[in-house]
């Protein structure tokens, strides 16, 4: 196929984007740098104007290379040391004919050596110069990785095909793209794995600080196996498609241990994959790295150190309310106290402390399982999540007998709690005499430490954090860099809401009181809701106000009206 060999300036001076002028001042001060790298350096187009002018005037495709298969034995073709060089990926082939991701379609000295080396006809695809960099990472080091440093811990596996292919794994290709994706995770600090088949490709995505993001497409080809080796390292019955599956294995990188959840489901395209990531050494923390701020730390503290009463975390799925449970059990955890917990399941080990993993298929519930820990002489008692009338009910009459009781719950907000448990069926009067304190939270993203600038806040930035009391001359965001993945983020902290149980709350409660004067009362004790902590972890330049509002806003529209005229709130 010939080449339209035109030059970069003369096309974007086609298209109207730059002026003849401007590209011939970049072209005398650019030294050796390409073209359209001067020309994105000096801030005269973005790296996406340029893809988009190349697409349309050369009619060469854009690619996501993200959601492209790749033939990963063509990394044996192209070196890796050229395709940095250079900035581009190889991507398929069919007969004589090699398809190559470019940032640079219009390099003709990198297409003539990439011919010339591999013998090839060169059909170049667009893509940006951060995707070409990410492949290069992401498939190179699969082929050259070595796994010594990883390893998968597993019982005596049932199936002797198991056995046979663990064996075989310097040679076999698909173990080593599943540790390789593994081990990607790991690194990338990803809480999940998702394996997700689509009609024509095989997707890998990763949720990394909260956020799903597409990690690479692998062949359709290949979905049965990798599917079925995922299957055996959880030591799942691997002819068994039809119905949902659940397991675990333990890996080991570098000498750190991860628990690995497995869920399979099945889907029209096949079976997806879910793998949850516990990291065991960030397992437990204490209450000081639970990223309170002072008034509702001690208030919590208040709570953990009661030797009766009910403490409830609440929050969505994926808010951390399992690694504030275990923090407080950990700050009571001694030798002269027994602390029994029920759970489903039992995430984190914890030594010294008695966990009971639920197992409905045989009666055992977080009901029938509290009742038999109410029968061992228990201190302390945690209950996985209230999900029913007669948990929650065991529960309260638990905290009422002389047991601290801690336990999870799904509700929107602190104060949205007590009418859930009311709801349940249990008596107005027994909810408000056993719980001692309710603690709701949501996970933000934390600005990343490297790249953390200042701005000045917006006029709705101001009327936002006004509305609360508060006022800012900086707030602070992420540019993006290296250490962040461009993200601007790296890390999540929570916010919290503390609501203390006081005999005035209880009160308005059992008087069903309107709900502004529940309100009211809590404001006046100077309670903090979601949106306050988030607005000032967002003034000390911790997160940002986007992320606050993005987890908090919906939850606290309910206090707004009583929040204007009360004066600063931090």
């Amino acid at each position: 196929m010939a080449q339209d060999r035109r030059r970069l300036g003369d096309i974007l001076v086609e298209a109207g984007i730059l002026s003849k002028e401007e590209i011939e001042e970049t072209v005398k001060t650019k030294g050796s740098k390409k073209l359209g790298d001067a020309l994105r350096e000096a801030g005269l187009i973005s790296e996406e104007q340029l893809l988009e002018v190349l697409e349309f005037q050369l009619g060469i495709p854009r690619v996501r290379l993200a959601y492209v298969p790749v033939d990963t034995q063509l990394t044996r073709l192209v070196s890796q040391e050229f395709a940095e060089r250079n900035g581009l990926f190889p991507l398929d082939k069919n007969e004589r004919r090699l398809r190559v991701a470019m940032s640079d379609p219009m390099d003709y000295m990198a297409l003539d050596d990439l011919r010339m080396a591999t013998g090839f006809e060169i059909e170049p695809v667009l893509a940006s110069r951060v995707e070409i960099e990410k492949a290069v990472e992401t498939y190179y080091n699969e082929s050259t990785s070595d796994f010594t440093s990883f390893s998968v811990e597993q019982d005596e596996p049932q199936n002797p095909s198991a056995n046979q292919l663990a064996d075989d794994e310097t040679e076999a290709p698909i173990i080593r793209m599943v540790n390789q994706t593994i081990v990607a995770a790991l690194e990338k600090k990803a809480s999940d794995i998702h394996l997700d088949p689509q009609e024509t490709r095989f997707s890998v995505r990763y949720r990394i600080d909260g956020r799903m993001q597409t990690e690479r497409s692998i062949s359709k080809e290949h979905q049965n196996a990798v599917t079925a080796r995922v299957k055996i390292m959880a030591d799942l019955n691997i002819t068994e498609t039809r119905l949902p599956q659940d397991g675990r294995v333990k890996v080991t990188l570098e000498n750190t241990p991860v628990d690995l959840r497995i869920s399979t489901m099945p889907t029209v395209y096949g079976e997806k994959i879910v793998i949850r990531v516990l990291d065991m050494t960030e397992a437990v923390k204490e209450i000081d790295e639970l990223d309170f701020n002072k008034r509702s730390e001690k208030a919590f503290r208040s709570f953990v150190r009661r030797p009766s009463g009910m403490v409830l975390i609440t929050g969505p799925t994926g808010s951390g309310k399992t690694t504030t449970l275990y923090a407080a059990l950990h700050h009571r955890n001694t030798a002269e106290e027994n602390i029994i917990t029920v759970e489903d399941p039992v995430e984190y080990q914890m030594e010294g402390i008695n966990q009971m993993q639920v197992k409905p298929d045989i009666g055992l519930t977080f009901s029938s399982g509290l009742r038999a820990i109410l029968r061992q002489d228990p201190d302390v008692v945690m209950v996985g999540e209230i999900r029913d009338s007669e948990t929650a009910e065991i529960a309260v009459r638990a905290s009422l007998t002389g047991h601290l009781v801690f336990s999870t719950i799904h509700t929107n907000s602190a104060v949205a709690t007590i009418p859930r448990l009311i709801d349940m069926g249990v008596e107005p009067y027994l909810v408000m005499s056993s719980l001692s304190g309710i603690v709701s939270q949501r996970l933000v993203r934390r600005i990343c430490p490297d790249c953390r600038a200042s701005y000045t806040p917006s006029e709705t930035e101001r009327r936002s954090l006004a509305k609360r009391g508060m006022h800012a001359d900086e707030l602070y965001y992420g540019t993006g860099c290296s250490r962040c993945a461009d993200s601007g983020y790296k890390g999540r902290m929570a916010v919290h809401e503390v609501l203390t149980i006081d005999d005035e709350l209880r009160r308005l409660v059992l008087n069903q009181s309107p709900v502004s004067d529940i309100h009211k009362h809590l404001l006046e004790n100077d309670m903090l809701y979601l949106l306050d902590d988030g607005f000032l972890k967002a003034v000390q330049g911790k997160t940002t106000m986007e992320e606050v509002l993005r987890v908090a806003a919906e939850e606290n529209d309910a206090a707004e009206e009583g929040s204007d005229a009360d004066g600063p709130r931090g």
